[in-house]
């Protein structure tokens, strides 16, 4: 004889053989479902409509990777020098590195009152809520407005880059503050310890790590923002050389060339921040 007992808070029910799993419709995963059979039928409507008719596929998939061919097989310089390629992708880097520190540095005050265990609520509450709004605004948008503001350079880059880093580093690190014990919190408060003490002696060096990793996360995502602001807010750097070899020169080689040089430089990035990572955990270990 089998028992069964049911469990509709979780969907299941338990036999004497075992557990079934019962599917629940809720009404997020009804509204989920609902939302994604809608997006497939309006997306295979379009295909159905658009019109083909100047479009050649099999001509069209020939010359697409013939170009591929030509760009990551035979890269070459033909428009500028490699010193000057090297003095454009510094001058990227320097764009990412400026706005990142400063970004840093501004964020860990501002983090210092966004988390809900150091600071009151309604103030924590109102920055979060104003991260938000940053955040849900797209990089590229509050460098235009720099732009349309302070004029086209370098300047409405960092402006742009350094506020979206601050909203999106706020939130890092006050979610790095408010997983702290709040044990440990309280014991210092309840010693006698200050506001500044229970900063520099407990959330600091707890969350250390957390801080420095969110911190390079960041500084790669602005490298790769700044190659873009360079053409797009008239910054300079790689990224203004890339937009003028693809959109004026129609140069596929040096597009080649380029890509290739931003690739690499991402790559030393990604392991120059592991490996620093990896010696600061280390040095903690030892401590």
């Amino acid at each position: 004889m089998i028992t069964a007992k049911s469990n509709p808070a979780f969907g299941t029910m338990t036999t004497s053989t075992g557990k079934i799993k019962i599917t629940k419709w809720t009404k997020p995963k009804v509204v989920m479902t609902g939302t994604f059979i809608v997006l497939t039928i309006l997306t295979i409507y379009g295909f159905l409509t658009l019109d083909y008719k100047d479009i050649h596929f099999v001509e069209a998939t020939i010359a697409t990777l013939d170009n591929l061919k030509v760009i990551f097989l035979q890269p070459s310089l033909n428009n500028f020098s490699f010193v000057e390629a090297l003095h454009q992708i510094s001058l990227t880097i320097g764009l990412a590195v400026l706005a990142t520190i400063i970004g840093a540095i501004l964020s860990l005050i501002i983090a210092f009152f966004a988390a809900k265990n150091l600071s009151p609520k309604p103030v924590a509450n109102a920055i979060i809520i104003v991260m938000a709004f940053i955040r849900a605004v797209p990089t590229v948008l509050w460098v235009l407005i720099f732009a349309i503001a302070a004029g086209l350079g370098a300047e409405a880059a960092v402006l742009g880059m350094l506020l979206h880093t601050v909203a999106f580093l706020v939130k890092a690190y006050s979610e790095a503050f408010e997983d702290l014990d709040d044990g440990v919190i309280e014991a210092m408060r309840a010693s006698g310890a200050n506001w500044w003490h229970v900063i520099t002696n407990a959330v600091l060096p707890s969350t250390s790590t957390s801080l420095i990793s969110w911190t390079f996360l960041r500084f790669e995502t602005n490298f790769t923002v700044a190659v873009a602001m360079g053409a797009a807010a008239g910054a300079g750097g790689i990224g203004f050389e890339l937009f003028m070899a693809s959109g004026f020169y129609f140069d596929l080689r040096e597009v080649g060339f380029i890509t290739y040089v931003i690739l690499f430089v991402a790559v030393i990035l990604e392991l120059s921040s592991t490996q620093i990572k990896k010696r600061y955990l280390m040095r903690e270990s030892v401590r």
